[in-house]
This record gives structure tokens, C-alpha cells and sequence, in this order.
């Protein structure tokens, strides 16, 4: 028998604009400090905590958006917003745990916040503390990062130890100095920054028993007393190629262990380079660029 030719090619079909034809989903924009990336999404209208495999989604360079970390944007706490904070900022790995601080992201959501308010400065809240962003010029931001310690109970350390020269080392790495600024750091001061195979040596040291948060793996070298160079292995795992709040402590390290007496430092890693000043009451001021990737719908 013939078909009685009403087929599908022979139907009427409206036609459809693309954004029509895929779902729409939760809004976000794609930023990126020093090629830091990240996954932004304001969740104060509407409330947004994923599960950690939607985080892996979302992040998944291939199959997702792509970035190093999500971060949500809340409204503050009844506590932060008694201290002024405009919003609190989520900072949240690839692998689903949350963070206490990062200076990139930080500036990225600070640019965000001081176009949206028209602000010439934003107090935003983290589990860290809460912290001033400041404009420094164009798509560049200004952040006191809050104060650096070197207190073993505060990085956290598992035990009492001289945080200065630390007795913990991998390989070419000894004698690091270990700090919190938010979160915990350790830096390894070298002659040669090139011949370190970082993502290689990390790994052991930063889930070594003596940090039980784990620990953010710097190493820097320097170049003169107002300039070094830095490569930073970031918690949960990733060669990033920048670090802002590792660029905080590594300046505040060279001058603790005397290798400069600057209170001003530019610190060069592999994507740029962030100017750096610490301050008589060991806060730290950093300054960077911010960009903008691209904007959509997570579906």
C-alpha cells in the first residue's frame, strides 16, 4: 500500500529561533581574574545550592560551562549586613567544598557589585571575613584581603609548629613559611621558579596529616625586592595561573623572612601580574584586572 504521504516533511512546522529550540535554565556570567575562572550566579532572588555533581557540571570544561570555581552570590547575614556587607559571596570548588576566601573571585564579584550600586566601594561577606572592593581603574579592582596570620591554630596545623620555617618538605621544596589570609597557605621561597615541577611536588604536601584542611602550595622566587615571581597549587588540586590570595601571603612571607623590607610588591605569575601592599596592621591590599567571558543559561 502507498503512503498516504502525510509525513513529517509534508507538516506545517513553525519555525524556531535557537534560543527557542534549547531549554533555558539558571542565568550566569563567566568572569575570569587573570585567567582565573569562574561560574557566577546571583542567588539572592532566587536561592541557588547545588549538588556537588551539578558543581562538577557546571565547571566541567568540556561538557559544562568550564571554570576553576562557582561562585553564588547571597544576600548577607543579619550579622555581615549589621557591618555594612552588600552581599555574601559563596566561593565553591570543583569538587563540591566550599572556600574561605580567593582574591581573584573576589574581584571579579566585587566589579560586579560596584557597577550594580554605582559604588566607588562594596563591602562583601565570605567565610573569611568580610572584605572592601574598591575600584582602581578600568575592569580593575582594588581588595584589602583582610589580615594574614601566622598563628599554627588559625592556618589550621595539626600541631604546634614554627610557621616561619616550617619543617615539612617534598623533593627540591624545604623550609617553607605557612600563613592564613582567609584561607591556608604554604610558600616555598627558590632560585629558580622553572625548575620546580609544581603540579608534580604538590600534591603530597598539600594533603600532608600536619594541614587538616588541606593547604594552598605556593613557590615563589625573588626577583628583586619589589618583584617576584609565583606559581601556586590551589586546593582541591588545581595548577592555577593566578592566585590571588597566594600572592598576598608570599609578599607578606619575603618580608617576615627578611628577603625584602617592601611593604609594596608586584607578583608575576603565569597569566599577569598583581600589585600587592601590606599594611602596618598585616592587612593586605590587592589590585588586578577583572574580564568578562560570556553570559547564558545553565541548563
Amino acid at each position: 500500500m502507498r503512503g498516504s504521504g502525510n509525513t513529517m516533511r509534508d507538516r506545517p512546522v513553525e519555525p524556531k529561533s535557537w534560543p527557542n529550540i534549547a531549554p533555558s535554565g539558571r542565568p550566569f556570567i563567566k568572569m575570569h581574574g587573570l585567567r582565573n575562572h569562574f561560574v557566577i550566579v546571583d542567588g539572592r532572588d532566587v536561592p541557588f545550592h547545588p549538588q556537588t555533581k551539578q558543581v562538577i557540571a557546571m565547571c566541567d570544561t568540556k561538557t559544562g560551562i568550564g571554570a576553576e570555581q562557582l561562585l553564588i552570590v547571597d544576600r548577607p547575614s543579619d550579622e555581615g549586613a549589621s557591618q555594612g556587607a552588600y552581599a555574601f559571596m559563596r566561593i565553591v570548588n570543583i569538587d563540591g567544598r566550599e572556600a574561605e576566601a580567593c582574591g581573584n573571585a573576589t574581584r571579579c564579584i566585587g566589579y560586579l557589585l560596584l557597577e550594580e550600586s554605582g559604588r566607588d566601594s562594596v563591602l562583601i561577606e565570605t567565610l573569611g571575613g568580610i572584605l572592601e572592593c574598591r575600584r582602581a581603574g578600568e575592569m580593575s579592582v582594588s581588595v584589602n584581603m583582610g589580615k594574614i596570620t601566622m598563628d599554627w591554630r588559625v592556618i589550621p596545623l595539626s600541631q604546634h609548629r614554627d610557621t616561619l620555617h616550617l619543617d615539612i618538605a617534598h623533593g627540591p621544596l624545604k623550609s617553607p613559611s605557612v600563613l592564613n589570609i582567609g584561607n591556608p597557605h604554604v610558600v616555598y621561597f627558590v632560585d629558580d621558579l622553572d625548575a620546580i615541577d609544581l603540579a608534580e611536588i604538590a600534591p603530597p604536601i598539600q594533603n600532608d596529616p600536619l594541614f587538616p584542611e588541606q593547604v594552598n602550595v605556593g613557590v615563589a622566587q625573588m626577583i628583586d625586592g619589589q618583584c617576584m615571581r609565583l606559581a601556586v597549587f590551589e586546593r582541591p588540586g588545581v595548577l592555577t595561573t593566578a592566585c590571588g590570595s597566594g600572592a598576598c601571603v608570599a609578599t607578606y612571607a619575603a618580608r617576615a623572612r627578611g628577603l625584602t623590607s617592601s611593604r609594596w610588591m608586584t607578583v608575576e605569575m603565569s597569566a599577569g601580574a598583581l600589585n600587592i601592599e601590606i599594611n602596618a596592621d598585616d592587612t593586605a591590599i590587592m589590585t588586578g584586572p577583572v574580564a568578562f567571558c560570556f553570559q547564558g543559561h545553565f541548563l
